[in-house]
């Protein structure tokens, strides 16, 4: 399983102060059948990080994920590797440079976090022009942002251009309120969902879970597509595999309607 959103690196944003932390997450992670983690710390105008400094830390912290032997299921180092969870409104301040150092994993995808705000003036232009200039976007936890809860169909056109969709394992289960779980559940239901992953930032509130929740949901028959088969061609920067045919028949019981009557 491969956690493409994660705050696990020490004292670079709102995820653990310490390195201590930062392996209580890794533990527990390699505890729920994550081999994976994607450090994916602020880029905005709270965090100013930047590539170089994401690349020392994710370096830093995989020399310690050795030395403490923090293993997976099969007995292999829990491997760290780079990204960035870039803030919409940073993007315009950002050269192609600097955006093409924050990929994930290296790779052409690019994490981009919408504001957590009813309107979002040139939301969808801002993404649709990042696109335009060659880099692939994968949207953070969409179903979260206020705007996409207000308007759906503007996600829906999105994801129909090309972006692809990030849930937050948490949302499923309500954790961040009934909208951003209502949201999340109605995109697995109606296709636009590709990707499930923890948005981790410490081992008690904010925890690494991400296969459970999938069970609580009926999602874990596409748990290999979600958080291993789309993370992965994410990673190497390849072709997203289809979801399996059976993406829309696992989920609990819910009223399709809603969707569709937003959408009109």
């Amino acid at each position: 399983m491969i956690d493409l959103h994660c705050h696990v690196l020490p004292g670079i944003d709102d995820g653990p102060a310490t390195v201590e932390g930062s392996l209580e997450i890794a533990r527990l992670a390699a505890a729920g059948g994550t081999t994976v983690l994607v450090a994916t710390p602020h880029v905005s105008w709270r965090y100013r990080n930047d590539a170089a400094t994401i690349a020392e830390r994710v370096a830093a912290l995989n020399e310690r994920l050795a030395s403490e032997e923090v293993l997976t299921a099969d007995g292999r180092v829990l491997e760290v590797r780079a990204g960035a969870e870039v803030a919409l409104t940073l993007i315009p301040e950002l050269d192609d440079g600097q955006l093409a150092a924050l990929g994930l994993g290296g790779g052409p995808w690019l994490l981009v976090e919408p504001p957590f705000t009813p309107v979002a003036p040139n939301l969808e232009a801002i993404l649709l022009e990042l696109q335009r200039a060659g880099h692939r976007v994968v949207l953070a936890h969409p179903e979260r942002c206020p705007a996409f809860q207000r308007d759906p169909a503007a996600l829906e056109r999105l994801v129909r251009a090309g972006l692809l969709t990030s849930v937050t394992a948490g949302s499923l289960g309500g954790r961040f309120g009934g909208e951003a779980r209502r949201l999340a559940l109605v995109l697995a239901r109606e296709g636009l969902l590709h990707n499930v992953a923890s948005d981790a930032h410490d081992a008690v509130n904010r925890t690494p879970e991400i296969a459970a929740e999938l069970e609580r949901v009926g999602l874990a028959p596409l748990e290999p597509w979600l958080t291993g088969a789309v993370p992965a061609a994410i990673l190497d920067g390849g072709e997203v595999p289809p979801a399996p045919v059976e993406a829309a028949t696992t989920l609990e019981p819910a009223r399709r309607g809603w969707w569709r009557s937003l959408l009109r």
